[in-house]
């Protein structure tokens, strides 16, 4: 009886249990039921704000500035060379790397005892010519009185025989008598003849004397010429570079000793595409006479002066591009030939452009716009000029609109941002500062705490000014664009 009644207790036990499992696994199964078909209790979505810098466009008449690179070269460059060989005797102290000289100085002197020697002989010979002459010119004068002496015989012996012939006619003389004085009267004529003849001749020895002394005298010029090529004199006034002799050194004939440069007249030569190039002509096709400023940029120092387009190269060159351009610097103080120098010219002014940063274009041409709600909307310029980090625009549609100043890949048409205007825009130069209320003051600091990505100095710096009375606007707004609302 007692095992029987143990049994139905044992019975009764499992089958409570069974029950509660049962009972257990149906209330597990109505929660999870439960839990999945009821709403999730989310945050409504917020759209995404982004803050932007905005910059406002005004159009004004801006004058662009073409800036190029140029190397600085003097106008009047002269190289210093040996006329004649020889050993170099004489050097002035100035004859150096980097010596002023003046016009005229002697800066040095080769040998020219062979020079000297020659221009002796010549002089030597001319003296002789110069007595050559002097003779021929006596001789000349002996032989034209020995023909007028002859004349006068000749004159003579005419009336001789005249007088014979009338003392033939009157039967006074003998016919002897007439062929005698005709006889002298031929021989007188015969002398005229060959007095004429040496008269002649002395004529034609002056004629050789002269033609000798003039050989002599462009003797002594080319030996003076010669004897002054042993003088290496300075050009014009200038500076010396590239100076390759020293005393006593043998040099040889059109050897290169020196370079004279003339520091005040020193021009920048650069080359432009063509296209700036076109920009720089005037309507009749001429290039303009425009105004440059060039600047050689150093460490710790800049050098700028002033200058004016004065001409252009006649030819492109080989494997080259572009034009070759030269101007003349009004001031060159501090500047030195081959210095590489920043070169910017006036381009003709332009009307109704507008001066936006680089970053503001985009590859499609176009800029963001703001639009109606502080939307964004693509609106398309015309590209006028590039300069450095700007551009020059056209775009009558955007005249007192606020477009982005910095277009990044996560900013397009119709995406809501929140403009900012950077310091130095059209803003105060005083940041915007807000009061925040304990909630949003919290709800910041509470962001920044819990954000891990941010480095610690930076972290500390922006706790710092949320403690502040009055919060910057553009940290508000960064921050808030990041929390997402």
């Amino acid at each position: 009886m007692r095992f029987f009644r143990k049994s139905l207790t044992g019975l009764f036990l499992f089958g409570l249990t069974l029950g509660l499992l049962a009972w257990a696994g149906i209330m597990v199964r109505d929660a999870v039921q439960a839990r999945m078909n009821e709403e999730p209790n989310r945050r409504p979505a917020r759209e995404r704000v982004f803050t932007v810098n905005t910059i406002t466009v005004t159009p004004e008449t801006i004058t662009p500035v073409l800036s190029v690179f140029g190397e600085v070269q003097s106008a009047r460059t002269l190289e210093l060379r040996a006329a004649a060989g020889g050993p170099l005797r004489e050097l002035d102290p100035a004859f150096v790397e980097g010596g002023r000289v003046t016009q005229g100085q002697l800066l040095g002197r080769i040998d020219p005892a062979d020079a000297q020697a020659a221009l002796d002989r010549v002089e030597s010979d001319l003296l002789d010519a110069q007595a050559e002459g002097r003779e021929a010119a006596r001789a000349i004068d002996i032989a034209r009185d020995e023909l007028a002496a002859a004349e006068d015989q000749v004159m003579l012996r005419e009336q001789a025989l005249q007088r014979a012939r009338d003392l033939l006619g009157r039967r006074v003389g003998t016919e002897a008598s007439v062929e005698t004085a005709e006889l002298a009267l031929s021989s007188a004529r015969a002398a005229v003849l060959s007095e004429r003849q040496a008269l002649a001749t002395a004529e034609a020895r002056i004629d050789q004397a002269r033609t000798a002394q003039r050989r002599a005298e462009i003797a002594r010029e080319e030996a003076e010429r010669r004897l002054a090529d042993t003088e290496i004199r300075a050009a014009f006034d200038g500076v010396l570079t590239d100076v390759t002799v020293v005393s006593g050194r043998l040099v040889s004939a059109n050897e290169q000793l020196a370079q004279l440069v003339d520091p005040s007249a020193l021009e920048v030569a650069f080359r432009v595409s063509t296209g700036q190039y076109a920009r720089l002509l005037d309507g009749a096709g001429d290039l303009r006479r425009a105004p440059v400023e060039v600047v050689m940029q150093s460490y710790d120092a800049q050098l700028t002066t002033t200058g004016q387009i004065s001409r252009e190269s006649a030819s492109v060159g080989e494997g080259q591009t572009g034009r070759l351009l030269f101007a003349t610097l009004d001031a060159p103080r501090g500047f030195k030939p081959g210095d590489f120098v920043t070169v910017r010219i006036q381009e003709p002014a332009l009307d109704n452009v507008a001066r936006l940063p680089a970053t503001a274009l985009g590859a499609d041409g176009a800029v963001l716009a703001l639009g109606a709600e502080d939307r964004l909307e693509l609106v398309d310029v015309t590209l006028e000029r590039r300069q450095g980090d700007d551009i020059l625009v056209r775009a009558p549609r955007l005249t007192g609109r606020q477009v982005v100043a910095e277009r990044t890949p996560l900013l397009g048409a119709g995406i809501k941002v929140q403009p900012f205007v950077p310091e130095g825009g059209e803003a105060s130069a005083e940041p915007e500062l807000l009061e925040l209320s304990t909630e949003r003051r919290a709800a910041l600091v509470a962001f920044v705490q819990s954000n891990t990505r941010m480095p610690e100095a930076a972290k500390t710096r922006v706790l710092a000014q949320l403690q502040q009375d009055r919060v910057p606007a553009d940290v508000v707004a960064r921050l808030e664009g990041r929390m997402g609302g």
